[in-house]
């Protein structure tokens, strides 16, 4: 039985132990590795960094579809960048008012590894007819795409080798460009703790792009470094501001069954610490 470190930062990180490799590859794009672990079940890891774990990644994956598609109300096209581990489609494929679902993925070997080593994430839904699965560079899709979409979500990995591009200035135009009216993107963003340049550089991309832009955040064990930030630009301000009413009522409606996500979450994922307010040049949580 082995050890497998992760790379992600410089003097700190967690290791997980390996009772079984399933898969290891060297695909067209990165270095895939699947594997056993007695506490997180199987996990997947790309060019040395943790990417999901059976275990936790209904969180990460509940919060970056629910929020914006319960808050938007009435999405029924939604786009997925990245997201190859297919759990980001079957969260979004619970609901059922949703018509449409683009999934882009610059990685097919991804798409066919985790369809094998881990079926629970997608749970069927690469089956869905409403699915429309392309494989390329997400950069290149929303810059020339000519579909609009309700809601885009970013499943990217970290901003560094096939995803860096997922966090660049001409990335968020792009998706800008394609939200119908009354849209909403949101995107990973890391761990403020850890990244919290990231979330500025973000942040400032997102400034004069949207109407309204935040970030809120959920824990992901499995995202060492403390509470993650998620991007969130949308081209309507109310949105953010919906009361806790109506979004138990359209939850309720939804018939969407969670594990993380409910609405008092919701609104207090959008409570933000103090140095993160500051870090983006935001007086309170307004």
């Amino acid at each position: 039985m082995s050890d497998y470190q992760e790379t992600l930062y410089e003097g700190y990180g967690q290791r997980f132990r390996m009772e079984k490799m399933l898969h290891e590859v060297r695909t067209d794009h990165q270095h895939l590795v699947i594997f056993q672990n007695p506490r997180m079940g199987r996990v997947m890891a790309l060019d040395g960094v943790i990417q999901t774990t059976e275990a936790d990644e209904f969180i990460y994956h509940e919060m970056l579809t629910h929020v914006p598609i319960l808050a938007h109300g009435a999405a029924k096209r939604v786009l997925i960048i990245g997201g190859g581990d297919g759990g980001m489609l079957r969260e979004v494929a619970k609901h059922s008012t949703v018509e449409h679902i683009t999934m882009v993925e610059i990685d097919g070997t991804v798409v066919e590894m985790c369809k094998e080593f881990l079926p629970t994430h997608s749970n069927g839904a690469f089956d869905d007819s409403r699915l429309n699965l392309v494989i390329d560079d997400g950069m290149r899709f929303v810059a020339t795409t000519e579909e609009k979409f309700d809601v885009i979500i970013s499943d990217s990995t970290d901003p560094i080798g096939p995803g860096e591009v997922l966090f660049s200035e001409n990335f968020y135009q792009a998706c800008h460009r394609c939200l119908n009216e009354g849209g909403i993107l949101v995107t990973q963003n890391g761990t403020p703790f850890m990244q919290l340049d990231g979330v500025q550089t973000t942040a400032g991309r997102m400034k004069g792009l949207f109407a309204d832009w935040h970030f809120y955040q959920a824990a992901v064990p499995t995202y060492i470094g403390g509470a993650m930030t998620f991007a969130w630009g949308a081209t309507n301000k109310a949105y953010r501001k919906l009361p806790l009413e109506t979004l138990r009522q359209r939850f309720a409606g939804s018939g969407v069954v969670t594990r993380y996500y409910n609405p008092e979450v919701h609104i207090g994922a959008f409570a933000l610490p103090q140095f993160v307010l500051q870090a983006i040049s935001k007086p309170s949580n307004d």
